[in-house]
């Protein structure tokens, strides 16, 4: 029987990427939000999201839609698939200002679908950042920027990443 492997929470590699020798704060904040990033399973090695804006407190994510990979049995783009895209903006944002979350409360207003091959963006920005939650809004758009859901959520801070201020 072959062995098991642990996994444990937070288990990230060390940065090579380089810090303020007095603050300890990176340098390049989008770059190590990406390196934290690389490491997500689901996102970026199933799901194939792009990470392609980071801003302190907003950020752009995009997913390339794919029939054969998001179509649901009616053969449309299936909403699962747009809500996880917005999920994902969700802890990249978090992430811009230092802050380690996860989704207490999730409500996404659907507009309209996006047509297959098409390209799913989804802009985000914090509304409210408390000392333990953060409430993030965002709107989804297609490839001619017409709006095709908007989000709001409640995240709850479990933690703080080392070397991401909440204002840069």
């Amino acid at each position: 029987m072959a062995e098991r492997k642990i996994y444990r929470v937070d288990d990230f590699p060390p940065s090579k990427l380089e810090r303020d020798p007095v603050t300890g704060i990176y340098l390049d904040i989008p770059a190590r939000v990406r390196e934290l990033y690389a490491q997500n399973c689901f996102m970026m090695d199933f799901f194939n999201v792009s990470i392609d804006e980071i801003h302190c407190g907003s950020c752009q994510v995009s997913l390339k839609i794919d029939h054969d990979r998001h179509a649901n049995n009616r053969n449309v783009v299936h909403g699962g698939v747009l809500a996880a895209l917005a999920d994902s903006v969700l802890g990249v944002t978090a992430c811009a200002v230092g802050e380690k979350v996860v989704t207490v409360s999730f409500a996404m207003n659907y507009i309209r679908n996006i047509d297959f091959y098409g390209t799913a963006r989804v802009v985000s920005q914090i509304v409210s950042h408390q000392e333990k939650t953060m409430l993030i809004s965002a709107r989804m758009y297609d490839d001619e920027d017409r709006l095709m859901a908007t989000i709001s959520c409640n995240m709850m801070i479990v933690g703080k990443y080392e070397g991401i201020p909440a204002k840069w």
